[in-house]
């Protein structure tokens, strides 16, 4: 049976759904609020995560891992970042079950193992690493820590969408110590250029980078820099943040160290993260309606070799060309799949291969053999072209870099296309309501102001361009003066 995707042009959210169903990227699981990352999907995420594995240890950082659970005194500590996670935090009270005496075969919360202190399942994990670097640092001279962790986090939301926002979710969180505020900021900024390095070139989607309002800024933190994408629906999608923490979870901790000249200081520290989010950034910002595409970097298998033949002196034949295709492409560092199944015919194998995003299909029929041709079809511009077999690692090689630069270019453009100046209230509303988008406006910096518009529209301030031209103006809303224009969308 054909798997069926709802037009984008009819019901976007439906049709994004769809693409994750159908394209065996996740599924809903029994836990309400979590999904299950199938195959497909985790295969992205890992390359994903060995990309940005990558980058963060050419820049230095090393990995570990810290509990799960994390003591409500030590979550506490901290109290804006305590107060931010507040309503998102699951909590375990007690340590074991036992049989219900009432009702056989079911169980119940043992009242005698109930626990000393509350544990909070961690939603991020500052307070316990912070807790554990006040054993680690005593002098300069234990500085800086750079420690990433790849992780799991719960935090509880109501309204949940597949990769977007679950209850539970995967992600990495990098936690530096420093010895002076520079420093700090230094690695805050340099890990947003990791992000956004890797969100452009491996993902294929073009990003801003800026700095977070007041109102929008991580709990704990002195400053969050963002990365900020947008997707083909014209909303806005947070892509990755780092935050300067200043010496706040230094001070909550007591986590102090000697410097060079023997006085004693707090640490200063910064926190970065990226989630599978990022999953649902990359569908949102490429595929169509026949389903998902993959930029080539991060597709698990870049090309697929489909036979088309009758019996199995026929299957014999295409599987001896088949090999040596995929033996040179392998030998290009291009992973392929030869997919020689009986079980299914050549255009069910097309439509599920182009379902799935795979770049590249080669389709190679006795016909082909015979002109010493294979048929060529790319998943981006669903475009065929016929090449010969030769030349088919060459060809292949530059088609993916081709593919990778093109879906780039096309999210680039559509993003010029849809950003747009406000120099009224009125505008501004007219511009989200009718062409959505990016949305430069001016603001006249009051987080009063901010709140209003964000009541009133639903739309955020994304973030402060990083390098932001200075210009006078005047509020969209309050009418006051503003020295420069901000970035606002809808956002996921």
């Amino acid at each position: 049976m054909s798997k069926v995707i709802t037009p984008q042009q009819e019901d976007y959210s439906k049709w994004y759904n769809d693409i994750v169903i159908n394209a065996d990227l996740a599924d809903h699981s029994a836990v309400r609020g979590c999904m299950v990352i199938k195959p497909h999907g985790y295969a992205i995420w890992e390359k994903m995560q060995q990309a940005l594995d990558k980058m963060f240890k050419d820049t230095g950082h090393v990995n570990a891992y810290f509990p799960l659970f994390i003591p409500k005194s030590l979550f506490e500590a901290e109290e804006k970042n305590a107060e931010g996670f507040a309503k998102e935090c699951a909590i375990v009270t007690h340590y074991r079950l036992k049989s219900d005496p009432n009702n056989k075969g079911k169980l119940i919360v043992d009242p005698d193992a109930k626990l000393e202190e509350e544990l909070i399942v961690r939603p991020t994990s500052e307070a316990i690493i912070w807790n554990t670097y006040k054993s680690w640092i005593q002098s300069y001279r234990d500085l800086p820590i750079l420690v990433n962790q790849w992780a799991n986090v719960v935090r509880w939301e109501m309204r949940t969408r597949l990769f977007l926002r679950t209850a539970e979710f995967l992600w990495q969180e990098g936690h530096t110590a420093h010895a002076t505020k520079e420093e700090a900021i230094e690695e805050t900024t340099k890990m947003l250029d990791v992000y956004a390095n890797f969100v452009e070139n491996w993902m294929a989607v073009p990003v801003i980078k800026g700095v977070k309002t007041a109102n929008e800024r991580f709990a704990g933190a002195d400053d969050t820099y963002c990365i900020e994408a947008l997707m083909q629906d014209g909303k806005a999608l947070q892509a990755g943040t780092s935050h300067f923490l200043g010496q706040n979870f230094a001070k909550a901790f007591d986590v102090k160290f000697a410097a060079k000249d023997g006085k004693l200081d707090h640490v200063w520290a910064t926190s970065w993260g990226v989630s599978t989010r990022l999953m649902g950034a990359l569908i949102m910002s490429h595929s169509d309606d026949k389903g998902l595409v993959i930029p080539p970097k991060l597709a698990p298998t870049q090309v697929v070799i489909v036979p088309i033949y009758k019996g199995d002196e026929g299957l014999k034949k295409m599987s001896e060309v088949a090999q040596s295709i995929k033996v040179k492409l392998e030998a290009k560092n291009i992973s392929v799949k030869y997919d020689d199944r009986d079980t299914q015919r050549p255009g069910w194998k097309f439509a599920d291969y182009e379902l799935k995003g795979i770049p590249v299909r080669i389709a190679l029929g006795e016909r082909d053999l015979a002109n010493g041709t294979i048929e060529v079809a790319r998943r981006d511009t669903l475009s065929k072209e016929t090449i010969r077999i030769e030349e088919v690692d060459v060809y292949i090689e530059k088609l993916l870099i081709e593919i990778q630069n093109n879906l780039f270019q096309k999210a680039l453009e559509r993003r010029k296309n849809m950003t747009h100046e406000a120099n009224s209230y009125e505008e501004f509303k007219q511009i989200l309501d009718e062409k959505s988008g990016f949305v430069l406006a001016h603001w006249d910096g009051s987080p009063e102001t901010e709140e209003k518009i964000k009541n009133e529209t639903k739309a955020t301030i994304r973030c402060i361009p990083l390098n932001n031209p200075q210009e006078d103006g005047i509020c969209i809303y309050s009418g006051k003066a503003s020295k420069q224009r901000v970035l606002f969308a809808r956002a996921y």
